[in-house]
């Protein structure tokens, strides 16, 4: 039997979410693995939910999903920011605590000190005076650290490619390298 493979990321927010975890699914297969998309939490009458309900129904639906799988392989592409979706990075510190592995990948170059010091003078201006005067986290990691550590001990290697702009959230190669990764390190054959 496959392992199961939580595939966490922003790709949810796609316009295209659906196509997307399809092709990730597709991709896991050719693996070995079987792939397990957040989309595929079953919502019978979610319709009629108040939002919060909705949201409730949603974060249980994916915990029981995720209880459900063997590992997890995270797009922790920068979204919306300079740092992984925060739901993303909730879904690897969950499946940490299950003692489950957690692979990691990114569609960015460059460690993510780099990636706020280069913030734009104008974006910084909105950020309250006491965040413009913290300290910015300098391990020379892909991500903060919490999240770069729970990739490396499992993965010893944190999957890093740099993409053309207009596909860096959706281009899979980094996924693939991912995916390649996780059968050497499990010893799927």
């Amino acid at each position: 039997m496959a392992l199961r493979v939580y595939l966490a990321g922003p790709e949810v927010f796609f316009p295209d979410a659906r196509a997307q975890g399809e092709e990730k699914k597709r991709l896991c297969g050719e693996h070995g693995f079987e792939g397990v998309f957040p989309l595929d939490n079953e919502m019978p009458g979610a319709a009629s939910l108040s939002p919060e309900a909705m949201a409730r129904t949603i974060s249980h639906g994916n915990e029981a999903l995720m209880r459900s799988s063997d590992l997890l392989i995270a797009n922790c592409t920068p979204f919306r920011g300079v740092s992984i979706d925060a739901g993303t990075a909730f879904e690897i510190g969950f499946m940490r605590a299950l003692g489950r592995p957690v692979f990691g990948y990114s569609n960015v170059a460059g460690d993510y000190a780099a990636r706020v010091r280069s913030v734009p003078a104008e974006a910084r201006a909105a950020w309250d005076v006491e965040t413009r005067g913290a300290d910015i986290e300098n391990f020379g990691l892909a991500e903060n650290l919490m999240i770069a550590i729970a990739v490396l001990d499992t993965a010893g290697r944190f999957v890093v490619r740099d993409v053309a702009p207009d596909r860096v959230l959706s281009d899979l190669a980094a996924f693939s390298d991912c995916l390649a990764l996780a059968r050497r390190v499990l010893g799927v054959a």
